[in-house]
């Protein structure tokens, strides 16, 4: 059940060029499964910021006396971003949560290929325990631009029956992008499911990849989200039903994660004419 409640800050850690974050988070953190997100209010109660900035749940926990706990991991890149990576022990912040469509969960065990991309990888660790509890075999591929915006190495090394690490620059690991890899690896591991997070483009190409390999693939999409809860319409995209048909859905809501062969990446922010209520399509919605 979604909530909305003041979280308290546990701990700021650095972990390469990012900031992870330790909230409070009774309620929230019980029933939150990998794939969900919390969004966050900005600034404080008289800030000009007035919209709410979503986070993947990287990790929950139970802690005691604080009960339910989680952690999210935040890339500074603007004003909202640099005053949450500021906050300290005892801070407080007013979040809502869990939000959001989460992955589906095998119920047997599979061997699943993990893909993420920058802080993408993020939630990909309770996804990562959570296929293990159920017996499945877990390879996972992360990449980045440099060394320093990989995330959570170690972590996922323990996590990963195989981890294969990609970088723009060379600077470890093999140099590219995960998408070169990844014909490799889904063979190698004999891959059943693909799950995916991170920068739109690598999430169209590891949809291609695996749908060319015939293998069944999931994403969760980085779209802006200005409210989290399905209000604005800032965050559709054009996603196929079982229908066959094209619909604009919310990333927030029937999202964040779909199907990487319902979405239509190449028409992302665009209306599609043959869409369901497109301006032009004469079609209802």
């Amino acid at each position: 059940m979604v909530q909305q409640i003041k979280s308290e800050v546990l701990d700021n850690r650095r972990v390469g060029d990012y900031h992870v974050l330790s909230l409070t988070a009774p309620g929230i953190a019980e029933s939150a499964q990998p794939g969900h997100f919390v969004t966050i209010a900005m600034g404080g109660e008289e800030s000009s910021m007035v919209l709410r900035r979503a986070f993947a749940i990287h990790q929950v926990a139970s802690r005691g006396v604080y009960g339910g706990t989680l952690d999210i991991a935040i890339s500074v890149a603007g004003t909202g971003t640099e005053w949450l990576a500021r906050k300290r022990r005892h801070d407080v912040l007013n979040i809502v949560g869990p939000l959001g469509q989460p992955f589906s969960l095998p119920k047997q065990g599979v061997s699943c290929v993990l893909v993420g991309g920058g802080y993408g990888s993020a939630p990909m660790f309770i996804l990562a325990q959570s296929l293990r509890e159920r017996g499945c075999r877990v390879d996972v591929v992360i990449g980045a631009s440099t060394e320093d915006r990989l995330f959570g190495v170690l972590e996922l090394k323990r996590l990963a029956s195989a981890l294969t690490i990609t970088t723009d620059d060379g600077s470890t690991g093999v140099r590219g992008k995960v998408t070169d890899v990844l014909n490799d690896v889904l063979q190698r591991a004999g891959a059943d499911v693909v799950y995916a997070c991170g920068p739109m483009p690598m999430l169209s190409e590891v949809a291609r990849i695996s749908t060319k390999q015939r293998v069944y693939s999931e994403c969760a999409v980085e779209e802006a989200m200005a409210c989290g809860i399905g209000v604005c319409m800032t965050c559709v995209l054009p996603v196929i039903g079982s229908d066959g048909a094209t619909r604009m859905v919310r990333s927030c809501v029937e999202g964040p994660v779909f199907r990487g062969d319902r979405v239509r990446w190449r028409d992302i922010n665009t209306i599609p004419a043959d869409a369901i209520g497109a301006p032009d399509s004469g079609g209802e919605s």
